[in-house]
């Protein structure tokens, strides 16, 4: 039997949302969310607790003491934490506040690359992805 194509018009029930990969990106991107500001959670934590857990970095651009960064990674990451949960439980307002904090986050981790190159690099690379990921899906309204 034959499928027949909708009439102009009316609406399609089967009609892809876009991308699919940005599709499934949305939900890693809440999730990578999370983990990044349970990540950003425990470096804040370190950087408060003790200054010898990082190196001192000398005649750096930036000159925040270590404890300065981790209360900005500590902030950050709960509050990155608890936007990744919003998005995965669905919430619209949190796609715009996950692209911000996300480029936010992608701004603290590029200027903490002194102190650990490596995470850094890794976490710049997440929140572009993120950052892709909640820009290029394009839910259906909800009306």
């Amino acid at each position: 039997m034959a499928q027949s194509s909708p009439a102009p018009g009316s609406p399609r029930s089967s009609a892809p949302d876009g991308d699919p990969w940005a599709a499934g990106g949305v939900m890693f991107a809440g999730v990578v969310l999370i983990v990044d500001g349970i990540l950003g959670v425990v470096k804040g934590i370190a950087g408060i607790a003790s200054d010898d857990v990082y190196r001192r970095v000398n005649n750096y651009t930036f000159t925040f003491d270590v404890t300065s960064w981790g209360w900005i990674h500590l902030i950050l990451g709960v509050v990155l934490a608890f936007v990744g949960w919003s998005i995965l439980k669905g919430s619209a307002w949190a796609w715009a506040v996950g692209i911000v904090l996300a480029a936010l986050n992608l701004v603290a981790n590029f200027v903490w690359l002194p102190y650990q190159p490596v995470w850094a690099v890794i976490s710049v690379a997440l929140d572009a992805f993120v950052i892709w990921a909640l820009c290029a899906h394009r839910a259906k309204p909800v009306i």
